[in-house]
């Protein structure tokens, strides 16, 4: 059998719009996006704009111009305007709720893990990725995160698709390093908490 094709950057991350946008493929949606965030970053963040008031204005700003067109186009004998019909397909809710369900169902599965099975291991690292997002909400808040987000969805994904050999090779070698690390800590906690239990059962 031949060696199978390495899947790229494009179809990992979908190979749709989305892709061609993080991937600069399509200029015009990564620079939609990008100025887009940088806009409602700049007005939450450093305008000091509220959330419900700046999307009350933004509705009420469209509201009063899709009603003074219509006005004037009943007046002025000129077409309506072109709004789309406003309903939500069945398909896309479903298509929603089904990659929520996936998401809620791991995570469940990853709660029982923790508190039925005792899997010391999965709750070491849940417990050091909920401090390590504890620990970056003390710097920043949750918009500026996600602006950060986008910034590096952005970048990563385009330097990762140009650079992606010697990319590939460091993170091998990164990937042997932490395992190595990790295995020592593992050991080191699990004969920290088996030796008390030892000594208990030594000294019933």
């Amino acid at each position: 059998m031949g060696k199978s094709r390495p899947i790229s950057v494009h179809q990992a991350l979908g190979g749709g719009a989305v892709a061609d946008a993080l991937l600069w493929r399509k200029w015009c949606g990564g620079l939609i996006l990008l100025c887009s965030s940088t806009i409602i970053w700049f007005l939450f963040e450093r305008a000091g704009y509220n959330l419900l008031s700046f999307v009350a204005n933004v509705l009420l700003l469209l509201v009063v111009i899709l009603f003074f067109w219509a006005k004037s186009a009943s007046l002025l004998n000129r077409p309506l305007p072109p709004l789309p019909d406003l309903e939500i397909p069945e398909e896309s809710v479903l298509r929603v709720a089904d990659a929520a369900r996936v998401w809620i169902n791991h995570a469940l599965v990853v709660a029982h893990d923790i508190a039925v099975g005792q899997n010391l291991k999965l709750f070491l690292q849940v417990a050091l990725g909920l401090w390590v997002i504890s620990y970056l909400g003390g710097f920043f808040n949750f918009l500026t995160l996600v602006y950060m987000g986008v910034l590096l969805s952005l970048s990563v994904p385009l330097l990762y698709e140009k650079y992606q050999d010697q990319v590939d090779e460091k993170m091998i070698v990164a990937c042997k390093i932490i395992q190595t690390q990790y295995r020592k800590i593992d050991d080191n906690v699990l004969t920290k908490i088996t030796i008390p239990l030892n000594k208990d059962k030594k000294t019933q």
